[in-house]
């Protein structure tokens, strides 16, 4: 008689009951980890970003400043629909994963939706939909999708309308570049996310707009060429303008100002005022043009022009602060396009005088930018200086050269080609950050007069600053002046009329400077992020696509059934050798 029989006939625990109590026990007991581990992950979350190029991770200033949300910010996300291409559900993907990492932070003060405005919806709905949009600043585009020999359009809008702090604002999610395809532009797209939203919700918390103060009076333009920039900064700042001839000097109430292209000289009591105004821990944006160089100069049948110098008399001011703008106009391979009538055809020709900058900067005023166009611009030079920090934001390309003064300037230029080698003075700078403590220009020179003037409007003379402060300096010509046609009138920013697909950064490059000189919570910083593009090759794709699908669905059930197989095989053979009788025991 068995051990076992006498252990049921005497009442006492079986192997087989004690078994089946110690499986209910270990189950129980994992059920309860399992719970008690999702309550405490709902609790402390804490991810692991693996990625190389950190991704996933926020930057400190987007952080601090969703720690420190009062405000519940809603936000409402269109880019949702069916049968979107793979680069487009790659960004939608993006775009959940930002926000989830938003919430985790911000917990209930961060509330998220994806919505498709179009679902459902006739096609005179959707026209009104589009129309209802357009009205909050939101754009919808045509999206058109080739798959399998079937062409197919839909309405399409890649934006986001956050609401916070009692106001909205819509966000672009789709970066445009010239040059790129669309999965480039999605890589980009999907770097600028977190700068876009976090930046989104940091203006629509401000209580008031930083002031900046627009300089006039020495020919700045302010006409049809100045709309589209003034407009754009006016949505974001209080705007309002300056004139030196009319004021004693320079309020510290302006957070920055801006000289845009000055034309005419200025005077010893206007530098000192924009000096002081440095001094006192003043932030400028400067345009510098050097050059009187204009396509006008071609009209009435002027096939050349000689380009002078201005001769604004800011050298000692600019080189005082770190920089000197040269009085030369660069040439570069790599420019945008003029017309010139040829018989009966308008053709459009290589003009090298207005080059097409190309960023490669990775500071955050620039970092994943796209093609700036230029103008007739001039080099910088930067000078020596302690206490100084210098970034070199832009710089012509590899292919470029420098005219000195006075330089010679033909439209029958472009009739002859250029060698490479001709262009033997690459990367020359265009646009400089300059960061520290300056020095006055003024400082062991000072007149009395001004001591006077000084004393008159109860100010003291600042040799230095006493806090550090920015300035950027750009000769990119007309580089904030945006286009103009007799058909369409002023145009944005990003275009230009002879290239119309084009979508250039010059609006980005001038809200980016002023954010940058303006803003002082660092949330720029989550511009530098990068994403790299990883493309697969479409070819082998397409070609290995059902090998690929039958591994990826059969490979794990084969798994599964091996390993299901061999635990099944191996304990069998645990219990048939556990339940053996000895061979002792008959």
């Amino acid at each position: 008689m068995s051990q076992e029989f006498k252990n049921s006939m005497t009442g006492k625990p079986t192997g087989k009951n004690i078994r089946r109590q110690q499986a209910i026990i270990r189950l129980t007991m994992m059920a309860l980890i399992l719970v008690c581990l999702n309550v405490l992950a709902s609790w402390f979350h804490k991810g692991l970003d693996l990625t190389h190029e950190k991704r996933f991770t926020l930057t400190p200033s987007t952080k601090k400043l969703l720690h420190n949300m009062q405000e519940t910010a809603v936000i409402e996300v269109y880019l949702k629909g069916k049968k979107f291409p793979a680069e487009l559900q790659r960004l939608q993907e993006s775009v959940r994963e930002h926000l989830a990492s938003f919430k985790e932070i911000a917990g209930a003060h961060i509330i998220y939706k994806f919505t498709d405005p179009f679902e459902g919806k006739s096609e005179e709905e959707q026209k009104q939909v589009s129309h209802d949009l357009h009205e909050k600043g939101i754009a919808t585009y045509p999206l058109s999708n080739y798959d399998d020999n079937e062409y197919s359009t839909r309405p399409f809008c890649p934006f986001a309308l956050v609401q916070y702090n009692g106001k909205e604002m819509a966000i672009n999610l789709l970066t445009a570049r010239t040059g790129t395809s669309r999965a480039e532009q999605v890589a980009y797209s999907e770097a600028s996310l977190e700068y876009k939203f976090i930046s989104a919700i940091n203006t629509l918390n401000r209580r008031k707009k930083p002031r900046v103060g627009y300089m006039i009076g020495h020919n700045e333009d302010v006409g049809v060429h100045a709309i589209a920039g003034l407009s754009a900064l006016s949505q974001l700042y209080d705007l309002d303008s300056l004139n030196l001839k009319h004021m004693g000097h320079i309020s510290n109430a302006y957070d920055a100002i801006i000289i845009n292209q000055p034309n005419i000289p200025f005077t010893d009591p206007e530098k000192l005022k924009i000096d002081q105004y440095v001094m006192r821990g003043g932030h400028i944006l400067w345009a510098v043009k050097t050059m009187q160089a204009s396509m006008d100069s071609f009209a009435n049948g002027n096939m050349a022009f000689l380009a002078t110098d201005f001769g604004l008399n800011l050298d000692d001011l600019l080189y005082k602060y770190g920089v000197r703008v040269n009085s030369d106009i660069i040439e570069d391979k790599q420019c945008m396009q003029i017309p010139q009538v040829e018989g009966k055809e308008v053709v459009l020709h290589n003009w090298r005088y207005f080059p097409k900058i190309n960023p490669t900067s990775q500071h955050p005023i620039v970092r994943n930018m796209g093609f700036i166009r230029g103008g007739f611009s001039s080099s910088i030079d930067t000078i020596l200086t302690a206490a100084l920090k210098k970034t070199i934001l832009l710089e012509s390309s590899k292919y470029s050269r420098v005219a000195g003064s006075p330089v010679r300037i033909s439209l029958t230029s472009t009739m002859y080609p250029v060698r490479d080698e001709m262009f033997h003075d690459p990367y020359r700078p265009v646009a400089v950050l300059m960061e520290g403590k300056f020095h006055s220009a003024f400082e062991h020179r000072l007149a009395p007069s001004y001591l006077q003037h000084l004393d008159s409007i109860n100010e003291t003379f600042r040799p230095h600053c006493d806090t550090p402060t920015s300035m950027i300096v750009t000769s990119i010509g007309d580089v904030f002046e945006n286009d103009y046609t007799a058909k369409d009138g002023p145009l944005p920013l990003y275009v230009y009329h002879y290239d119309p697909n084009g979508n250039y950064a010059n609006e980005d490059f001038l809200l980016n400077c002023m954010e940058y000189l303006t803003d002082q919570s660092g949330i720029l910083e989550a511009r530098s992020k990068d994403v790299k593009l990883r493309l697969l090759d479409e070819g082998r794709a397409k070609d290995e696509k059902t090998t690929w699908q039958w591994l990826n669905v059969g490979l794990p059930i084969v798994l599964v059934l091996v390993f299901a197989s061999a635990y099944t095989f191996f304990r069998k053979r645990r219990y048939e050798t556990a339940t053996a009788p000895s061979a002792k025991n008959p």
